[in-house]
């Protein structure tokens, strides 16, 4: 395929273009000028250029073609002063750095956590897939989860009863929730 800006050189460098574009309708009388719009449509434009037409485009995330020593001498220590900020993160009771801990995978103590709370987050819920904990609680039944959130939402129904005065109400959902707990304490 040859280069559509040049048709000399042979294409080596593809662009896809999305335009986006409103349709916007009249304004219902002619004094309003401002019209509204409907909606919005798109439309991919794709261009097929060689490596040399591309450069004088001056697209983004073009690679350079050669970088000097010093831009990569000025590339690693800006790298290693960022490195060395979030590194001084150290933990007050282990004195575990950030950087230890990245390298060995694994936290020092428990006030780690409190210490490095903003880079475990995200790292946490990347692996899970999830920010709150969903699984079996440990030393508890596998049935008493589910009893504990009943539990739960009792009490919240119990509440908003009160608050509404409906005491038939509250009296039966007290009763069902004596019997959650009771049974909670038998087994």
């Amino acid at each position: 395929m040859l280069c559509q800006v040049c048709s000399k050189n042979s294409a080596s460098v593809h662009i896809t273009e999305i335009h986006q574009f409103d349709i916007v309708q009249p304004a219902d009388r002619p004094s309003d000028t401002s019209g509204r719009v409907i909606e919005g449509t798109t439309q991919a434009e794709q261009k097929h250029v060689c490596e040399s037409c591309a450069q004088m485009m001056n697209l983004p995330n073009m690679p350079l073609v050669k970088k000097s020593m010093v831009d990569i001498w000025k590339l690693l220590q800006q790298s290693a002063q960022r490195s060395r900020k979030e590194g001084g993160l150290t933990c007050s009771s282990c004195g575990m750095t950030l950087g230890e801990f990245r390298s060995k995978g694994r936290l020092g103590c428990s006030s780690c956590y409190e210490a490095f709370k903003a880079h475990l987050e995200p790292l946490i819920e990347r692996i899970h897939n999830a920010s709150t904990h969903a699984g079996r609680l440990p030393g508890i039944e596998e049935v008493a989860p589910g009893r504990h959130q009943k539990i739960a939402e009792l009490r919240e129904k119990l509440e908003h009863a009160i608050r509404e005065e409906a005491y038939e109400d509250a009296a039966h959902l007290r009763d069902e929730l004596q019997g959650l707990e009771s049974e909670g304490q038998a087994t």
